[in-house]
């Protein structure tokens, strides 16, 4: 039993005499609430949270943080626990504590859907769903300290389990929430002394057998192996005297999952593993490092590929050190560390190793080191590519800490869950709208209101993390004529924060314009029919003969005003065709769709003239019913451009005598034009196949294709055949619409 002192003295171990005081007076606070008290996973109450306290005293945090630690659990028998905090402690440490409880709330719903069935243990496929919980944990706390917390929390919590040998469906549920989502980020953070223990005590409940085979191997050799390592660690020692290197020398302790994952995953027979006879060399600068690397390589001989140094190349999240593996006196291999004292704490308490160093005054050099740690935490907080280091002087060191600390969050985006507990990232400032659409295209149509943990809320409200969020549609009678649609208010950004999100919208109306377009285009052709007396007229025939590729687009030029109905009333009034030569008809039979790049007449109608040759310019790929106009060339005949083609306003500048007007005549009924796209998207897997998809669908056949990708984005430039604009237009519109697109565009 840990007598009163004793336990007063490992809370407070490293605290000034004030910041002491505060945590035993937050312990005397709480001492009378937890007192009896037992939390739902049988531990009580009292000696949870000091125990939580002393964990976070070990990684030396500030006396902020164990304060918060003793006080958090009094949200189980204090409705008004908040009120209560800021009464007695201060509004900082009543939001210090409130972002605990968010994080705490997360394990609580995705949890109880586990436990209730509704989802499983996430499978390997739900690698996302995993590491958007991680972000959604790491951006639902205002205090980057309530991390440290919360992972010392469930650290307390599985210790727990383990002491008492409970092994039941709960504690192998814990374990799983804690390998996928709290030991990685211990690891990401750096918190080694953490994430070891959470890992092993994962593994421990969630392969017991295996867990057991790699112990017991440990334990059978554990006299001989600590034998082996006293007798080579005094060796050094004397070898370190006699050279007047001052160092401490240890042992290294042993991981069990990351011994078991090394002979998993390299297939080696646990008498092969390196480290597990291993020891440790830790000493003042890096000069003697290396000086300590040069005594252990003349006593032992190296093994050469199994040398690393971390000091010259430190790994990416910060760790330095030099490894060796040399052969021991009986033939067998002994791995040896050497590092500093700096290196070593930060090894054992990455972003926490600047509270070890809080009170030693530090140099401008130190000082600088300590940035690039709190630098290096940000980048991992805000999952940013870039790192910009800020010196600032060492009596402000601790502060300056506390404050990044504090803003390290993840503040361009938002994570909420829906009902079923599943992890959706939202651009910051998203709205219930944006969720919707981000479900489905479908479901944002028909959104008609939304609750937030369970309260009726205007769709323009904005969300915050960690929120719940149900949608509700329009359903029945009102879904099936088509009513359900979304408002022309949903387009304002304080409805719709993501521009992915006010595109769908904008397509919605579009296709809705398009298709009272295409109605009153119809009616008016049909009405010009009724008075031309030819209402038995084959439609599609009269649009090819008009110069469309289908009907529908006859309809739409028509509807938009952007066809005369003096051309559909010439067509019926003009003579049936004549019969088509057999000769010309072999291209015909050979393919349904001939292009203009093939040889297959343009339609172009050189005005005032006849007989002409012409050709359609590359540079600007003209298509009906472009406005177009001619140039005539030197040799080629009459080049066909757009009229808004840059190249054609060039020359016509130098040479306005050789412009001369066409205009679009009667192409083939199955010509087809060569155009540019060009698409600007998100690179992703599949991005090619879901847009050539959508060329198929249209029927529009594609020539060339080129891609380029940098910096995460796409770059394609498709070169298609269509029969008409209007069939562009369509494509393009669909195309806006495919996940990660930005822009799709005729060139």
């Amino acid at each position: 039993m840990v007598s009163f002192a004793t336990e007063q003295s490992q809370l407070t171990t490293g605290l000034s005499e004030a910041d002491a005081a505060r945590v035993l007076a937050a312990l005397e606070f709480v001492r009378p609430v937890y007192s009896g008290q037992v939390l739902r996973t049988g531990q009580d109450a009292l000696e949870f949270s000091q125990q939580v306290a002393t964990v976070l005293a070990q990684l030396s945090s500030d006396a902020d943080t164990r304060i918060a630690a003793l006080l958090f659990e009094l949200h189980v028998f204090d409705p008004k626990f908040l009120d209560t905090i800021e009464k007695h402690f201060g509004r900082e440490t009543a939001d210090f504590v409130g972002g605990i409880q968010r994080l705490m709330r997360l394990h609580e719903m995705t949890f109880a859907h586990r436990e209730a069935g509704r989802t499983r243990d996430l499978p390997p496929g739900a690698a996302g769903q995993v590491e958007a919980l991680r972000k959604m944990l790491l951006a639902m706390a205002s205090d980057m300290r309530a991390v440290l917390v919360r992972l010392a929390s469930r650290l307390t919590t599985l210790r727990f389990f383990a002491e008492h040998k409970l092994q039941d469906e709960r504690t192998e549920r814990y374990a799983h929430e804690t390998f996928e989502l709290y030991a990685p980020l211990a690891n990401r953070l750096g918190i080694w002394q953490l994430k070891w223990e959470l890992e092993d005590l994962s593994f421990r409940f969630m392969e017991p057998e295996s867990y057991k085979l790699v112990a017991r191997m440990l334990e059978e050799k554990r006299l001989e192996r600590e034998a082996f390592v006293a007798q080579a660690i005094a060796r050094l020692k004397s070898e370190l005297a006699a050279a007047g290197i001052r160092a401490e020398v240890n042992g290294r302790p042993k991981h069990i999952y990351s011994i078991w994952s090394k002979m998993r995953g390299k297939s080696l027979e646990f008498s092969e593993l390196y480290d597990v006879r291993a020891f440790r060399v830790i000493v003042d600068d890096v000069r003697t490092c290396y000086t300590v690397l040069g005594i252990v390589h003349n006593i032992w001989t190296p093994i050469p590929k199994e040398f690393d140094d971390y000091i010259s190349r430190p790994k990416p999240n910060g760790y330095q050190s030099l490894h060796t593996v040399v052969v021991g006196d009986d033939g067998r291999a002994l791995e040896v560390q050497v590092r500093t004292r700096e290196m070593h704490h930060f090894a054992e308490y990455g972003v926490a190793a600047h509270w070890r160093y809080k009170e030693s005054g530090g140099s401008t050099s130190q000082a600088k080191k300590y940035d690039e740690k709190i630098a290096w935490l940000r980048q991992l907080l805000a999952w940013k590519s870039e790192v910009v280091d800020s010196v600032v002087g060492p009596d402000d060191l601790q502060h300056e800490w506390v404050e990044k600390l504090k803003s390290a969050t993840l503040d361009d985006h938002i994570y909420v869950l829906t009902p079923q507990a599943r992890v959706i990232e939202l651009p910051a400032g998203a709205t219930p709208i944006d969720f919707a659409y981000h479900l489905h295209s479908d479901v944002g149509h028909r959104c008609r209101g939304a609750r937030v943990d369970g309260v009726m809320v205007p769709l323009n409200t904005p969300l915050k993390n960690g929120q719940t969020v149900e949608i509700i549609t329009a359903k029945g009678e009102q879904a099936a004529s088509g009513a359900a649609g979304p408002s022309r208010d949903w387009l304002s950004p304080t409805y719709a924060a993501s521009a992915r999100t006010r595109s769908k919208i904008r397509a919605w109306f579009n296709a809705v314009e398009q298709q009272e377009t295409l109605s009153a285009g119809r009616a008016i052709i049909e009405k010009t029919l009724q008075r031309e007396g030819r209402t038995a007229v084959n439609l599609d025939e009269l649009a090819h003969k008009l110069g469309f590729g289908k009907v529908e687009d006859l309809f739409l030029a028509v509807g938009k005003d952007q066809f005369s109905l003096r051309h559909v009333e010439q067509a019926l009034h003009e003579e049936p065709p004549k019969e088509i030569n057999p000769d010309d008809a072999v291209v015909a039979r050979k393919s349904r769709a001939s292009s203009v790049v093939q040889g297959a007449k343009s339609g172009v109608l050189v005005v005032g003239t006849e007989g002409l040759m012409t050709q359609l310019a590359r540079c600007c790929k003209p298509a009906p019913p472009d406005s177009i106009v001619g140039f005539v060339t030197r040799g080629k005949g009459v080049s066909i451009h757009r009229a808004n083609c840059k190249n054609f306003a060039e020359m016509m500048q130098h040479a306005p005598e050789r412009v001369i007007a066409c205009e679009w005549g009667t192409p083939g009924s199955e010509t087809v034009y060569p155009v540019d796209i060009f698409v600007l998207a998100g690179d992703r897997q599949g991005l090619l196949r879901d847009i050539s998809e959508i060329f198929l669908r249209e029927k529009i056949n594609v020539i060339g294709v080129s891609t380029q990708s940098a910096k995460g984005q796409a770059r394609m430039g498709f070169t298609a055949e269509i029969s008409s604009t209007a069939q562009l237009q369509k494509a393009l519109s669909t195309i806006r619409e495919v996940t990660g697109v930005y822009e799709a565009r005729r060139q």
